[in-house]
């Protein structure tokens, strides 16, 4: 099988396409003919950084395409269903750019309704990382949430999934962007950039109760919190503890709730009922993974680049 793989460490020409074995699945997995798989900034990291086990690594945390065959004790899904899937692609057989890949049946759901694979492709990891941060939040009903980032991927995933459970959102946008984050269901839409925390003051005096920051701002984002707020943080955190008005910082890791079906399932509900939008950049071969790297690079992506097998 195909496969886009990071040779070693380094820029984008360390990314290439490779034959790798294809094995069958094992009690408990179900193996997937991949028909798209998303790249994300975890891919970028990955290719920059390298990763824990032998090289190379197959990127990729996001997976669509069709069930080829399941193993002993998977009965909620069948041969042949077009399914999504998330997955870690710090795992020895890697992650999810690859034509055939084996995944615990956990992490695999049914596409949503009227969804395109590609489309499907970009929901798992990111609905994933949405719900997880909100849960590491524990908000209540009324209570005010900034998100930084608003028109990116998964500040349009984390707008919605607040406002379910009832939280006022507060979310920036570029002017060109505002009534796409306004769409997404942001109660205010404020500047993005130097005047993102005066404005989110204005509209919330006193700070918003937490920040979801998916801009990567961390610590200039505190001028928008209350006292004792909070803020959950994407791509780690430096690891210095916070004594700044006793704000609690959540560095939000996706791999551990890859499994959790329950979740995977309540997305693709609400996508297939349109209040989660799938937005697909563009669509790459494997063998141009790194004009997708380039464009993710670039930055200003309203949706995600997709490599389709």
């Amino acid at each position: 099988m195909r496969a886009v793989v990071i040779t070693k460490p380094g820029d984008v020409d360390v990314l290439d396409v490779a034959d790798r074995p294809a094995r069958g699945p094992g009690p408990g997995e179900v193996r997937i003919a991949v028909k798209a798989a998303a790249v994300n900034p975890t891919d970028i990291g990955l290719r920059e950084r390298g990763g824990a086990c032998d090289q190379p690594w197959v990127p990729g945390m996001d997976a669509a395409g069709v069930v080829e065959s399941v193993g002993p004790g998977v009965e909620r899904l069948q041969v042949g269903q077009e399914v999504m899937a998330a997955v870690s692609p710090r795992r020895p057989e890697g992650g999810a750019q690859q034509e055939r890949l084996i995944v615990p049946a956990a992490s695999v759901v049914p596409i949503p309704d009227g969804a395109t694979l590609p489309e499907a492709a970009t929901l798992p990891m990111n609905g994933l990382t949405a719900l997880r941060g909100l849960d590491m939040l524990g908000l209540s009903e009324g209570d005010t949430i900034a998100v930084t980032g608003g028109a990116g991927l998964l500040g349009s995933y984390v707008i919605p999934l607040a406002k379910e459970q009832g939280l006022r959102v507060i979310a920036d946008a570029k002017p060109e962007d505002e009534k796409l984050v306004e769409s997404f269901g942001a109660d205010v839409v404020v500047p993005r950039g130097e005047k993102f925390t005066d404005a989110v003051r204005d509209a919330a005096p006193g700070g918003a109760d937490a920040v979801y920051d998916t801009a990567l701002l961390r610590r200039e984002a505190f001028p928008a919190i209350r006292d004792g707020g909070q803020i959950v943080v994407v791509r780690g955190w430096d690891g210095d503890e916070v004594e700044d008005r006793s704000i609690r910082v959540h560095p939000v890791m996706v791999a551990r709730v890859l499994e959790r079906t329950d979740w995977l399932e309540h997305l693709r509900e609400l996508a297939s009922a349109g209040k989660l939008k799938l937005r697909v950049a563009h669509e790459y071969p494997p063998e141009q993974a790194a004009e997708a790297h380039r464009a993710m690079d670039a930055g200003g992506l309203r949706g995600r680049a997709v490599i389709v097998f």
